[in-house]
């Protein structure tokens, strides 16, 4: 008997299933996100994916689940250490930012290593590829690529090759047959995805996945693929910028806190060792609203620029404009600094940002955001051999932040000599020569040691 067909409507963005189409997705809310699919009643029976005998977690060796070094540390430390094998790993960004570069530069080091790396893309030619590859300097022997989308034609082309490393550019080109929706659908996504997935754990071959972002820049397609890899990279940046973070979200391997930070040139992306030096190499002198902060992404301390205009408004609404800080931090600190000092801004346009483009999303960031306000509404500047961290309370409170010391070493390497933090930090920090330390507890001592 030949299998029935069913018509079936499947929201793009949470996987919903409904027999008719509807405006509006009853689950997740989302509006014109219904997509017809077909359907076959009768399914083919799939082998399950059970990989040898329950053990004892105390025996199991991990002698086979040594990490792969690329020899790039910002990519190895994003991905806890290195590239696990078996592993399948989600790589996400804007259009353009520079995905298919990075990971085509880290298959690079790995295939001059000896391991074997095999390039799928399904939206480029092998010419396109080589022209890309010419200007990034990569001609290993070791490193194959092909085209194709079909994932039954694909596997039949790995299965004698054996590569070590496998990379689908993207995984919204690819298909499966056994499915009549298109490709980049619901359906589509989360079967090729799934395939991927056994395949990876079965051979032990780390498999890259290259995923397009919605306009909100989140990953394309259902949750569920975010669910199924085990590690999810963000690779991030403005395009007015040349600095690129690539940022963990999620790691069964590893912290996701970790960042690697690149740099764009001509001949591709490059590490920056150093990025604190970089980020404030570029820093106005004796200009009101500049503040200098010390945060900690990961394990890694960063030192970046503040700056804050506030200014009388024409308008009846004053401006309130963001960016790499969130737009409720400023607000909130408005409101305590109307309150707890007297000083209204109600009236005036506020402008933060964070010079080089990074996004910060700590609190210790709440000292700094608001000292550059002060100071460019007072147009007084900030010393310029000063440091501050601290979290702000709407009582007017300074509040301790973690990992004091490593803030205030980093902020010493680069030349700083004087911090303002929150005192109980201070008590809990030891002395560092040449810098000087300066607790406060309330946002008027604040003002008082600054201006």
């Amino acid at each position: 008997m030949t299998a029935k067909i069913k018509s079936v409507f499947i929201c793009q963005n949470c996987g919903y299933q409904t027999p008719k189409w509807m405006g509006r997705c009853p689950d997740c809310g989302q509006w014109n996100c219904m997509v017809e699919e077909l359907e076959e009643n009768e399914k083919a029976v799939k082998r399950p994916f059970l990989k040898g005998r329950p053990k004892g977690i105390n025996n199991i060796s991990l002698v086979s689940e040594m990490r792969l070094k690329t020899g790039m540390d910002e990519f190895d430390r994003t991905l806890g250490g290195g590239v696990v094998p078996g592993s399948l790993i989600l790589i996400g960004g804007d259009p353009g930012i520079g995905k298919s570069t990075l990971i085509l530069q880290a298959a690079e080091r790995l295939a001059q290593k000896g391991l074997v790396c095999l390039y799928i893309s399904g939206e480029e030619s092998p010419a396109q590829i080589k022209l890309r590859a010419e200007r990034l300097n990569v001609n290993s022997e070791n490193l194959y690529v092909i085209t194709g989308t079909c994932i039954e034609a694909l596997f039949e082309e790995v299965e004698p090759l054996k590569p070590d490393l496998m990379i689908i550019d993207s995984i919204q080109s690819v298909y499966t047959d056994s499915l009549n929706s298109a490709p980049g659908s619901v359906g589509q996504l989360r079967e090729t995805s799934s395939r991927l997935m056994v395949f990876s754990k079965e051979t032990g071959i780390p498999v890259f996945l290259i995923g397009h972002v919605t306009k909100e820049g989140a990953i394309a397609g259902p949750k569920v693929l975010e669910h199924l890899v085990d590690t999810v990279l963000y690779f991030e940046g403005e395009r007015g910028h040349l600095f690129r973070v690539l940022r963990s979200v999620k790691n069964r391997y590893g912290s996701t806190n970790e960042i690697g930070i690149f740099e764009m040139k001509d001949s591709g992306l490059a590490e920056v060792g150093n990025p604190s030096r970089l980020f404030l190499e570029e820093r106005p002198q004796d200009v009101s609203g500049s503040v200098v902060i010390p945060c900690i992404e990961g394990t890694r301390p960063l030192l970046l620029e503040i700056q804050a205009l506030v200014g009388p408004s024409p308008l009846g609404m004053p401006r309130r404009t963001t960016l790499g800080v969130d737009h409720n931090r400023i607000s909130l600190l408005v409101a305590v600094l109307g309150k707890k000092m007297g000083l209204e801004l109600g009236d005036q346009d506020i402008f933060v940002n964070v010079a080089g483009g990074l996004k910060v999303d700590e609190p210790a960031a709440d000292l700094g955001i608001i000292s550059a306000m002060i100071s460019s509404f007072l147009d007084r500047p900030v010393e310029r051999h000063l440091v501050m961290f601290g979290e702000v309370g709407l009582a007017g409170e300074i509040r301790g932040v973690s990992q004091p010391e490593m803030r205030i070493r980093e902020a010493r390497k680069l030349g700083f000599s004087r911090c303002v933090l929150a005192k109980s930090n201070l008590e809990g920090s030891a002395s560092i020569k040449g810098m000087t330390l300066d607790g406060v507890e309330t946002i008027k001592e604040l003002y008082d040691i600054l201006f």
